[in-house]
């Protein structure tokens, strides 16, 4: 069965930005998630995203028998298609501070070249499996820009230098559509980030799949079975922990 793994701000992201990630380690492990992804975001303080306080959050992961994704709103790429090598290096260094097992940053303003070489070096002596996720917004949000960066960068001779986080309600606020992501880029996939999407234009919301939610059905049937999944929809924050557990169990199966 796939790994799942909870993200913060499933438990809300006030709570979390108030109580500090530490506070939800022990209902995200008896639910019997593998891991949890800690958010840039939602640290109330830059003391709390210091190199020190992350290894120490690590620490708390691993005591609690999970292991840890590090994502970051940060982008690869400029909005005028420059690697953005400083972000980079940035939050490596803090995934690794924190033990994590990915840092997930988003695609950004990818154009054509991808710096494979440049990339790679920025992850020398780093331990964190570097993925790229899918974002909201047109820049960094189009099933075009993936395929683009995946074929160059195996034109270049890096097509392993970073893999993908295919998030599957996000390609809905750009007006892509999951399913035909999935076609194209499951071949690239190493995290899954699940959530279903309420609303329409502007105005959509992360919200919890349906047990038969057609769209999270069909495409994680397409999808690698072997690599993690994330739960990145709100639960119901007057049952916190059932659900937690209700989910996992659900995700562990789909």
């Amino acid at each position: 069965m796939p790994e799942v793994v909870i993200v913060a701000s499933a438990f809300g992201a006030d709570v979390i930005r108030r109580d500090g990630h530490e506070a939800w380690l022990k209902v995200a492990a008896r639910s019997g998630a593998t891991a949890f992804e800690v958010r840039r975001e939602l640290f109330a303080s830059e003391a709390r995203a210091s190199l020190p306080a992350l290894r120490g959050l690590g620490e708390a992961i691993g005591a609690h028998g999970m292991w840890s994704v590090y994502s970051t709103p940060a982008a690869l790429y400029t909005a005028t298609g420059e690697l953005d090598d400083v972000a980079l290096r940035l939050a490596l260094e803090e995934a690794d501070a924190l033990g994590a097992r990915f840092a997930k940053l988003q695609l950004g303003g990818f154009g054509r070249g991808t710096d494979g070489a440049k990339i790679a070096a920025c992850l020398a002596g780093s331990t964190a499996r570097l993925v790229v996720e899918n974002g909201q917004l047109r820049e960094g949000g189009l099933v075009a820009q993936f395929v683009g960066l995946f074929d160059a960068l195996q034109r270049e001779g890096y097509a392993d230098v970073l893999g993908m986080t295919f998030d599957i309600g996000n390609w809905q606020w750009p007006d892509e559509m999951p399913l035909d992501a999935a076609r194209q880029l499951a071949g690239h996939v190493e995290y899954i980030h699940c959530k279903a999407v309420s609303g329409d234009g502007a105005r959509r919301f992360a919200a919890a799949p349906a047990a038969d939610d057609p769209v999270c059905t069909e495409v994680l049937r397409r999808l690698p079975r072997d690599v993690p999944r994330g739960i990145e929809f709100p639960f119901d924050p007057s049952r916190l922990a059932a659900e937690a557990a209700h989910y996992v169990a659900w995700l562990a199966a789909a």
